[in-house]
């Protein structure tokens, strides 16, 4: 069997054809309703992130982002309501204190923290959710493929 070119010009033409995969967790009552507005709006979000909708950001345990990654996940997203409007009153308070917790045992773990992002996204910000898919899919593209060390 004869191939063109050696291994690693074929493992850097797959790399600048990576496609990351994002698991965003969303709030039901805003989040996940500014993500469904800006489909029924019909705006161009990235297709990258696959959404887990949860009651509240604050229901989001910090297993849930280490299971993720470890099932292959490049990046994670976080989104829940703005301060204030949060339908279990302080869940947004709660998932502040636990994402920064965990950008912290992540980069000690060797991971980027910027793979783990925290946005607050209401029901009618259809265009923040948009923007907030492409730029962090862009991010992650730049920081590349996550590989979890298992050894």
């Amino acid at each position: 069997m004869q191939t063109k070119g050696n291994i690693s010009e074929k493992i850097s033409a797959n790399t600048s054809t990576f496609e990351p995969r994002i698991v965003g967790f969303l709030c039901n009552w805003c989040s996940y309703s500014g993500a469904d507005l800006a489909g029924v709006s019909r705006l161009k979000t990235a297709p990258n992130i696959r959404i887990i909708r949860t009651m509240c950001s604050g229901r989001v345990d910090p297993a849930f982002i280490i299971r993720a990654f470890e099932l292959g996940a490049d990046g994670v997203l976080i989104s829940g309501c703005h301060f204030g409007d949060c339908h279990y009153l302080e869940g947004n308070f709660k998932t502040m204190r636990r994402v920064e917790m965990m950008k912290l045992i992540l980069k000690n773990f060797g991971i980027d923290p910027k793979r783990l992002r925290l946005e607050w996204i209401s029901a009618s910000e259809a265009e923040k959710f948009a923007r907030v898919s492409f730029e962090f899919t862009d991010e992650i593209r730049k920081l590349g493929p996550f590989k979890l060390n298992k050894n």
